[in-house]
């Protein structure tokens, strides 16, 4: 099953996609998509409603999309999780996985703007598979156990700003953290439709031009093993949202001049089987 949020921002109501393709209004059913609706059952109630029928359909083509779920209490991210982009920016492979922060407030819609922060000349792109938590996961002993913690999966583009992240005292959170960093969706893929998360294509584009094209097959530490990690180090609970790493590809690994983003660049996100992205990029007022 395929859920989404539209409506303008603040106003979002859930939604969900039927077997036609249809967009329907959940809020009859459910009150949003969040933390609560993934702890209380809410996508079995969702897909029994979805099933039924008789949802009301959505007619405005130009809704807006806004990130499929509401207030993530956190974001998890993994650094350096692909083997090919580990080597563009000659890093060494890391023994484990490299976590680190992002600001829960970085998340909006899957096609609004994208700011460039003041004083910014580094704003990179990174294309991530977002993993979003179902369950409460704590010191998980099985990959098994970790998948059964996935609510489902979404598009990110976990946007960095490398200045602010590599050269103004090492803390990564600092240039991950900058408001509109974290584009999510368009929808949230429930876990029985992503049978092996490890087998999705990735894909980003700037003005046309691709820039990534890379494959779940090449991280150094899987969807399931990320979860486990992460789970001995601290509680996730439902509604997080993990940003699983980026492949090859981003502007930091180009050769100079790098193509840092710039206002009235246009990048395009996409992963199979979990829909697409697009953002202009704006200088931040």
């Amino acid at each position: 099953m395929k859920l989404l949020r539209v409506g303008a921002v603040g106003q979002e109501r859930p939604a969900a996609l039927d077997a036609r393709g249809r967009l329907v209004d959940l809020s009859g059913v459910v009150a949003e998509i969040d933390g609560a609706f993934l702890a209380e059952g809410g996508i079995e109630a969702a897909h029994a409603a979805v099933l039924g029928g008789a949802l009301p359909v959505i007619a405005d083509p130009v809704l807006r999309i806004g990130a499929p779920i509401a207030r993530p209490g956190k974001i998890v991210c993994v650094g350096l999780n692909y083997s090919d982009h580990a080597a563009e920016i000659e890093a060494e492979l890391p023994a484990e996985p490299i976590l680190f922060l992002k600001a829960p407030n970085t998340v909006v819609g899957p096609n609004d703007r994208v700011l460039i922060p003041r004083a910014s000349v580094k704003t990179d792109w990174e294309v991530e598979l977002a993993v979003v938590i179902g369950r409460t996961a704590r010191y998980l002993d099985s990959e098994a156990e970790a998948l059964a913690c996935v609510a489902g999966y979404a598009v990110s583009n976990d946007l960095s700003e490398r200045e602010f992240q590599l050269e103004r005292g090492g803390q990564w959170d600092k240039g991950k953290s900058c408001e509109t960093f974290n584009p999510l969706g368009p929808w949230l893929v429930t876990a029985d439709e992503i049978p092996d998360p490890q087998d999705l294509g990735l894909r980003l584009s700037v003005n046309g031009h691709r820039r990534q094209n890379g494959h779940t097959k090449n991280m150094i530490f899987g969807v399931a093993e990320v979860i486990r990690y992460v789970s001995r180090f601290m509680v996730l609970e439902p509604g997080d949202v993990i940003n699983t790493g980026t492949p090859a590809g981003v502007a930091l690994g180009l050769p100079e001049p790098k193509p840092y983003l710039r206002a009235g660049d246009v990048v395009e996100v996409e992963i199979d089987g979990l829909g697409t992205q697009r953002q202009t990029v704006a200088a931040a007022g």
